[in-house]
């Protein structure tokens, strides 16, 4: 799976000018002030809340330089100033989404430092991105000092390599080409469509396989070994990733690739039940358990298939939850209750009087995975079928109380939040089924999705 990831920290799985730092500060300043709701007598809206926190979360380091990319999660995590490949990707795409200039503004120096990050690789120079970087410095668990910025002295992008955060996968990959697209289609800037290229031909070079199920292999560890796995969620992002591609440079090889990716996402298809599984492990034998909810909803943003839409109805059914302060392991405070949709089928059976892992909590099953309640709520609009709207509206209700009640006091590079900003990652502890856990830290991919489901942003559309 994308290489999104919990303080449990076990994996589941540029080049250009950058933001000026006058120019940055404004733009923080301007942000702050409307998710503060001093532009006005009206209280600041739940989306510009959350727009600030994106902001609050890029600017913490300036001090550090002009290129920088976003803090994926609030300090209180105890990943220090990691930024996942994954959620910069998400954010860039939510600053778009707002359809402002000063969210191309932003979205623009995330891009260069992608880009930064694509050039400047202390190891490599194929086109590949890691899985996280550092942002900003801080001192290890173990007292080891990590002091720089996102750019070394040297000038090498700074890999996150304290958490083992070295590896690259392909679905990291895709949604920063996704993104890098995006850009490239919104600004026509060159270097964006030159980079997204770099990406798509690293992926060819290194996840296509023969194997009987085809499609395109999970990546490489930290050691640039090969690993064995190809994903759905990977190849439902490659889906779109090529056929981007194709749109933008013109060359069909792009749709060659694509329908590779689709095949293998189709191949996943479970008619009987109406979803998709989560992949293979041996590129021959279907892995049929856990189930997660992604697979069922990137695949409907990403292809608009009609047939393949049920697999909506399978999430909303099957992975449905409700926390409040009376289930086993909540941390949901008295008075309180959040809906939505956990992150797999085997989240729905976590052992509740084990931790999560090694110096982690006790799973909550009903704990509210506010990432992918997002991503449903956004492909219920998308979809439109009868209902579909009112129980979106029900999913993004859900996200905005977490967004104002939960994950106060939450603090960025040491810095103080705008007041009921971030959307927090998970409502209680859970755990996943695929070795890692969700918390309820304030997170940038859960408030990236939630903004664009809330505008109505199809991410994976072509």
């Amino acid at each position: 799976m994308t290489g999104r990831q919990g303080p449990a920290l076990s994996r589941r799985s540029l080049i250009g000018a950058g933001l000026g730092v006058s120019a940055a500060g404004l733009t923080a300043a301007s942000d702050q002030a409307f998710a503060a709701g001093s532009t006005g007598s009206r209280p600041a809206s739940a989306p510009a809340r959350g727009r600030a926190f994106l902001a609050a979360a890029m600017d913490a380091y300036q001090e550090h330089g002009d290129l920088r990319l976003t803090q994926s999660y609030t300090d209180q995590a105890g990943l220090f100033s990691t930024a996942f490949t994954y959620d910069n990707a998400l954010a860039l795409l939510a600053h778009l989404a707002a359809r402002t200039p000063a969210g191309l503004t932003r979205a623009q120096a995330l891009g260069d430092a992608l880009l930064h990050a694509q050039r400047h690789d202390p190891t490599y120079d194929d086109g590949r991105l890691r899985q996280a970087y550092n942002v900003g410095p801080y001192t290890f668990y173990d007292g080891s000092p990590q002091p720089d910025g996102f750019v070394r002295a040297d000038g090498t992008a700074n890999v996150g390599t304290q958490f083992g955060f070295t590896g690259t996968a392909v679905g990291d990959m895709a949604w920063a080409g996704i993104a890098l697209g995006a850009l490239a289609r919104r600004t026509g800037a060159r270097r964006f469509l030159d980079g997204a290229v770099r990406i798509g031909e690293w992926i060819e070079r290194t996840g296509r396989t023969d194997e009987p199920l085809g499609g395109y292999k999970f990546g490489v560890d930290g050691a640039n070994q090969k690993l064995p796995f190809t994903s759905t969620e990977h190849n439902t992002d490659l889906v779109c990733l090529f056929g981007r591609l194709a749109r933008l440079t013109g060359d069909r090889v792009w749709l060659e690739r694509r329908g590779r990716a689709e095949a293998f996402v189709r191949r996943m298809w479970e008619p009987s039940g109406g979803f998709f599984y989560t992949g293979t492990n041996d590129g021959v034998t279907v892995n049929k358990s856990p189930v997660p909810e992604d697979t069922q909803t990137w695949t409907h943003l990403a292809l608009d298939s009609r047939r393949h839409s049920r697999s909506l109805d399978w999430a909303v059914a099957e992975l449905a939850v409700l926390d409040h302060s009376g289930r086993t392991n909540s941390t949901v405070p008295a008075g309180q209750s959040y809906e939505g949709v956990t992150f797999s089928s085997a989240s729905l059976l976590a052992n509740e009087d084990a931790p999560i892992a090694d110096g982690q909590p006790r799973p909550d099953r009903n704990g509210v995975w506010f990432e992918g309640t997002a991503h449903l709520a956004l492909s219920l609009r998308d979809r439109g079928a009868r209902g579909d709207e009112a129980r979106a509206g029900r999913l993004l209700a859900s996200i905005e109380r977490a967004q104002d009640l939960l994950g106060d006091g939450q603090t960025v590079g040491g810095k103080a939040l705008p007041g009921r900003s971030g959307v927090v990652s998970a409502s209680s502890p859970l755990d996943t089924g695929f070795g890692f856990g969700y918390y309820p830290y304030r997170h940038t991919g859960a408030t990236a999705w939630y903004l664009m489901a809330a505008a109505r942003f199809n991410p994976l559309r072509v």
